[in-house]
């Protein structure tokens, strides 16, 4: 892989949108959203989890990656989606990147159409305009990735996710990140195993991190790179998360997967 992944795909991200709005109006993405009344509470389903002491599983929805390369050659976004929710998953990550990832904010429009789960809306978000346009495709919450933004792009996209009534995950990759999410105080806070600039994977991530973290009053997610149910309650005992965003390992084992059994 290139050694920084993230510029490329950030590099594309900006052409598209450009095009995007030369063509689609904020006004237009608005009419949207208030025509469509299938939206969940995303943070307030996992944290109902919490309380009960339960096991959050946001089950990731992805046709490739630039890690993996194509996961599923015969992918059925709304397919997948009916698996994860019939094996009791907790919330949705649906992969919205076009280029790098081989997904279209359709999917989520799909998906909400026919499974009753809140959804993330999992891409790289750059620009506010980005808001109201996943919004508009039924997506209840959104990722903001603090690798990926200055802290005023960061803070935007926070607050107009805030406005929409929309979940916020705030991804961190290592304890600075981490001290400066802090104080996205009604944010959920995503711990990210790989390394977005190398796409290494290291689970130590989590456990580095947590303690900075801890105090923080909204769930803690860990997320990439688990690959059975023995590492993610290893995971639980360590550290007291209990919400976790797994992708690649169920995709490719969605039907018997021992993740499914701890939910």
């Amino acid at each position: 892989m290139a050694e920084n992944i993230l510029n490329k795909i950030i590099k594309k991200k900006v052409e598209k949108l450009n095009d995007l709005k030369k063509t689609v109006s904020i006004e237009s993405l608005n009419e949207k959203i208030k025509e469509n009344k299938n939206f969940i509470d995303f943070k307030k389903k996992i944290k109902n989890n919490i309380i009960r002491d339960k096991i959050s599983l946001i089950a990731e929805i992805k046709k490739a990656s630039p890690s993996a390369g194509i996961i599923i050659p015969n992918y059925n976004p709304v397919n997948i989606a009916k698996i994860y929710y019939d094996n009791k998953s907790t919330c949705l990550s649906v992969l919205t990147e076009e280029d790098f990832f081989q997904g279209n904010l359709i999917h989520i429009h799909k998906i909400k159409q026919k499974i009753n789960l809140p959804v993330l809306c999992k891409d790289f978000f750059i620009d506010s305009f980005q808001v109201p346009l996943a919004r508009s495709y039924g997506a209840d919450a959104i990722l903001i990735i603090l690798a990926a933004v200055s802290e005023k792009t960061a803070n935007q996209l926070y607050e107009n996710a805030l406005k929409l009534n929309m979940s916020v995950i705030v991804e961190v990759h290592n304890k600075e990140e981490a001290k400066n999410s802090l104080k996205f105080k009604d944010a959920l806070i995503g711990i990210n195993n790989r390394n977005l600039k190398n796409l290494k994977i290291d689970i130590n991530t989590t456990f580095d991190i947590y303690n900075i973290l801890a105090s923080h009053k909204n769930p803690l997610i860990s997320e990439s790179g688990i690959k059975a149910s023995g590492e993610l309650l290893e995971i639980v005992k360590k550290t007291k998360i209990k919400t976790f965003l797994v992708g690649e390992s169920l995709l490719k084992n969605m039907e018997n997967n021992s993740i499914f059994s701890l939910l």
